[in-house]
């Protein structure tokens, strides 16, 4: 999606950044780990591959997706942001349902994992996604056995609608209500919004 390819969201513990070309191989490496293409739904592909989903993905208005960077490596002014990647959180629209997105989060490095990342990084994509694309409705589908993101949707507020055997899935959904939109407000205050690129010292939006 262009619409957010001159963003940057910077946060406590995380930065959102647009998903460039530059971040591809080091995306792809992930991606080569049974364990996430499992939890992520995904087949293996090339880096060819690769290359050409991001690139329709950018081009692609139903899709909205930001990089997530390690902050404590980001601030560090000789680390390139491939070196601060730490996973991606997606929003999938639907053209019969312009309000309504399936949301997406991964955690790829290990390290990155239990540190309050993916709650930080999913708060701030709701908040982006009501507030700039005017989403009114979140959906996640989780594999039954990602323990870790059906906890993190559960705290943050989201409820189970059904489970499907065939798939192997957990369906939750968010109505961002007026109580939520409040919540999500609040709850990334401390966000500051930056043009794409940046850097720590640079000139900020807010």
């Amino acid at each position: 999606m262009r619409i957010n390819s001159k963003t940057v969201l910077e946060g406590e513990k995380v930065v959102l950044v647009p998903y460039k070309k530059e971040h591809v191989p080091r995306y792809h490496d992930w991606m080569q780990s049974p364990e996430l293409l499992e939890q992520t739904a995904s087949e293996r592909l090339t880096l060819e591959q690769e290359y050409d989903m991001q690139n329709s993905w950018f081009q692609d208005e139903n899709k909205c997706t930001f990089i997530i960077l390690d902050k404590r490596k980001w601030l560090q002014p000789e680390t390139t942001e491939t070196e601060c990647m730490a996973g991606d959180v997606n929003l999938f629209l639907d053209d019969s349902r312009r309000d309504v997105a399936e949301i997406e989060i991964m955690i790829a490095e290990p390290s990155c994992r239990r540190n309050g990342f993916g709650k930080e990084a999913l708060l701030t994509m709701m908040h982006y996604g009501n507030t700039t694309l005017g989403i009114q409705k979140y959906e996640a589908k989780i594999g039954c056995s990602n323990d870790a993101s059906l906890r993190l949707f559960n705290k943050i507020g989201f409820t189970e609608v059904s489970v499907s055997e065939v798939f192997k899935e957990v369906t939750l959904e968010m109505n961002v209500t007026e109580a939520v939109q409040q919540h999500l407000a609040q709850a990334t205050s401390h966000i500051h919004s930056h043009k794409y690129p940046h850097r720590p010292g640079d000139k900020t939006l807010k």
